[in-house]
Formats: C-alpha cells, sequence, structure tokens
C-alpha cells in the first residue's frame, strides 16, 4: 500500500490544482444546465439564464435541470468525501463503498422499504443510511481492522460477498412486489433524474453533521494513517477514529442513495485522482475531492443525457464504465497477492 500511504516525490502546490478543478467544476454545472435530452436546446436554456425564454425552457431549467444538478453535486461531495475516507480508515486504496457492499446495503434497505408500501419519493433518508452502516460494521467487522494488519484481498472479498447478497435479496424483493419493481427499477442502477428541491430539506442535517464529524476527524486520521502508535502518542485512541469514520460514510453513502441511487465507483476514482494531483495527505485530498466528486457525478450525468437521446443512459452506468479501467489500474500497480 505504499502508492497510498507514502509521499510522491513531485506534489503541486494545492492552490495550483484546487483553481482549475474548481473552475472546470463550474464550467460543468453551466453545462448541466444547457444540455438535455429534451427538446429545449442550450441556446433556449441561456435564454433562461438570462430572465427570458418561453415558458418550456423556463420549466425544463429551474423544475428539472437545476435540482438534478444540486442533487449531482450533493451525491458527489458524498461518494468522493467518503471514499476518501473509508480508503484511509482501511489502509487500502480498494476501500470504495459501491465494492465493499456500502451501497449495497444501502439500496437493500430501501428496496424493502418499497417492497413494504413506500414510495421512492417519501422515503426516509434514515433508511438509506441505516443500511449503509450495517452494511461498514460487516465489512470492517472482517477485515479485523483493530490492532492487525489490514488484508486487501479479505477486504474487496467480504465487500464481493455482501454486495452479491444483497444484490440477490434485493431481487428476490423486486421479484415478488410488482409495485417495488416498477418504483426502483431506474432508480436501482443509479440517477439524478426526476428530483425535487423538496428532496433537498431531508439531506441538509445528515450534511451538517457529517461535516462536522469530518473536520474533527481529519487531523486524528492523518497521524492513524502513519501508525496506531503514533496516533497514540499524539493522544488520539484509534477506535474512536474508525468508529466515526464509519459513522461518516454511513451519513454519507446512505445520503447519496437515498437521493441518487447507488452509484458505484466514484468514492474509488475520485481519491485515485486526488492523490495523483496533489499527494497522499488526507487534508489535502479531501480539498480536492469536494469539486472531483460532483465534477465526475455531473459530467457523467450529461453524458448520460446526450449519448442516447430522446432517452436517457442510467446514471450508474456510464460510471461503472469509467470506474472500472481505474480499479484495473490501480491493482495492477499495488500488484497485489493472488489466491
Amino acid at each position: 500500500m505504499a502508492f497510498l500511504f507514502h509521499p510522491i516525490p513531485s506534489q503541486r502546490p494545492m492552490s495550483s490544482m484546487l483553481v482549475p478543478v474548481y473552475a472546470l467544476f463550474v464550467l460543468c454545472c453551466f453545462c448541466s444546465l444547457l444540455f438535455g435530452a429534451g427538446s429545449v436546446s442550450p441556446m433556449d436554456a441561456v435564454q433562461v439564464l438570462l430572465g427570458q425564454g418561453t415558458d418550456e425552457a423556463i420549466f425544463v431549467v429551474h423544475e428539472l435541470r437545476l435540482p438534478r444538478t444540486i442533487i449531482g453535486l450533493i451525491a458527489g461531495v458524498c461518494l468522493g468525501v467518503s471514499g476518501v475516507l473509508m480508503q484511509s480508515v482501511t489502509r487500502n486504496p480498494l476501500a470504495e463503498p459501491g465494492l465493499l457492499g456500502v451501497s449495497a446495503g444501502s439500496a437493500f434497505s430501501v428496496a424493502l422499504a418499497l417492497a413494504l408500501g413506500m414510495s421512492v419519493a417519501t422515503l426516509p433518508i434514515e433508511l438509506a443510511q441505516v443500511g449503509a452502516l450495517v452494511g461498514c460494521f460487516f465489512v470492517i467487522g472482517i477485515a479485523k481492522l483493530q490492532g492487525q494488519r489490514n488484508d486487501p484481498i479479505r477486504l474487496v472479498l467480504a465487500g464481493a460477498a455482501l454486495t452479491s447478497l444483497l444484490t440477490a435479496l434485493t431481487s428476490l424483493l423486486l421479484m415478488y412486489n410488482e409495485f417495488a419493481a416498477d418504483e426502483i427499477r431506474f432508480w436501482i442502477t443509479g440517477s439524478i433524474a426526476g428530483k425535487r428541491f423538496d428532496q433537498l430539506v431531508e439531506v441538509v442535517p445528515s450534511l451538517v453533521i457529517a461535516s462536522l464529524c469530518s473536520l474533527y476527524i481529519v487531523r486524528p486520521l492523518a497521524s492513524l494513517i502513519l501508525g496506531e502508535n503514533v496516533a497514540i502518542g499524539l493522544g488520539y485512541r484509534p477506535q474512536r477514529v474508525r468508529l466515526i469514520v464509519v459513522f461518516v460514510v454511513a451519513l454519507l453513502v446512505g445520503t447519496s442513495t437515498a437521493i441518487a441511487g447507488p452509484i458505484i465507483f466514484v468514492g474509488l476514482v475520485v481519491p485515485f485522482v486526488a492523490r495523483a494531483l496533489v499527494g497522499t495527505d488526507i487534508r489535502r485530498t479531501l480539498w480536492l475531492c469536494l469539486p472531483l466528486g460532483p465534477l465526475m457525478i455531473i459530467s457523467a450525468d450529461i453524458l448520460s443525457r446526450l449519448i442516447a437521446q430522446p432517452t436517457e443512459m442510467p446514471l450508474g452506468v456510464l460510471t461503472a464504465i469509467i470506474g472500472a479501467p481505474v480499479l484495473l489500474l490501480i491493482v495492477r500497480a499495488q500488484r497485489l497477492p493472488t489466491l
């Protein structure tokens, strides 16, 4: 795991990377308002942004494209930050919420709620967060983090097993409940289409709590990365730090899954790119993941609208297409042991 926790010889200045990344992020958000699969053209959208435009264009930009852009921003931040935290606490560059079954646990809890008669529009966000929390504890418990060296192969296998089990259970639920199947069919592959502003109100408390906890654990987690003895010598409690990280990851992944579905590979690709740009210090990578996560989600969402017109391709399909080669690259670079 030297790639993740030893300094990169030529770390670039933080400011030189933040400015272009944030500029690209703002441009991507602007493009998200301009492009879509419907009849409203980019020029029509520009007229709306200038305070003019037809009623149809105003409705599409304000009620359809703007909410999904903001949802994409929130989901991207949640997945990017949760990926950095999970990889840091497990000391494993393959530790991504989607690969480790955390997103699957969140998705299963949502599917169970839908099978019991709820709808996606009225779904309590706490259900997705509880499912993510259970998935976190299951996988990390198998990995035996406390006082032992982590085995990346065991961690990934545990996540794969949990994902397969929960995916199978989710399929069984949908097979015997036609209403739930109709509700979840597009959501299960990951999508930020059709979102409303009132859905953002529910996620605000979770985001505030997760943000405060993340600020609290950044310094202890940076010392824990150097080893438990170092963290203890600095006065931190490694077990407490890990529990807080698990709690924060559950909040973030549950929030993202509830509003956008189980989108995989974002928590893997974003930290990988951030470390390549600014080095391995978690305090630097976290700042860069804030725009990189939304940048990946929103840009993939724009492509999903354009490449399958007049319909849309599921967002999760595109993130998987992007993330799978990155996963292979990381595995090859790490030279992980084979079974």
